[in-house]
């Protein structure tokens, strides 16, 4: 999992990229200042997209998620977090905080 953050034409892009799994499995979402209120593709606070699953060569996939933010949010924000949940298993999450970035 890796989440990386950059500011380009007025959005903050962030990835998140899960591997060594099976996506069926899991899914990801993103949330904001640790409430999960962001992830509604085209709404004002955000658009997420998925890529495709590319299957490994070890027999795993790899997928991500794409989260675009308009630049305005980012600064109001503390932090962004993103958490890949496998049933009832505990889920795993990355979290990346604004003031780490500059």
């Amino acid at each position: 999992r890796t989440v990386f953050e950059e500011l380009q034409q007025g959005k903050a892009t962030l990835m998140c990229l899960a591997n060594k799994g099976f996506p069926s499995d899991w899914s990801l979402a993103w949330k904001v200042d640790g409430s999960s209120s962001i992830s509604i593709s085209g709404s004002s606070s955000g658009e997420e997209s998925r890529s495709p699953v590319v299957l490994e060569k070890d027999g795993r996939y790899s997928w991500s998620s794409t989260l675009r933010l308009p630049a305005d949010q980012w600064w109001r924000m503390s932090s962004v977090t993103c958490e890949a949940t496998r049933g009832s298993q505990t889920p795993v999450s990355e979290t990346l905080r604004r003031d780490q970035c500059y």
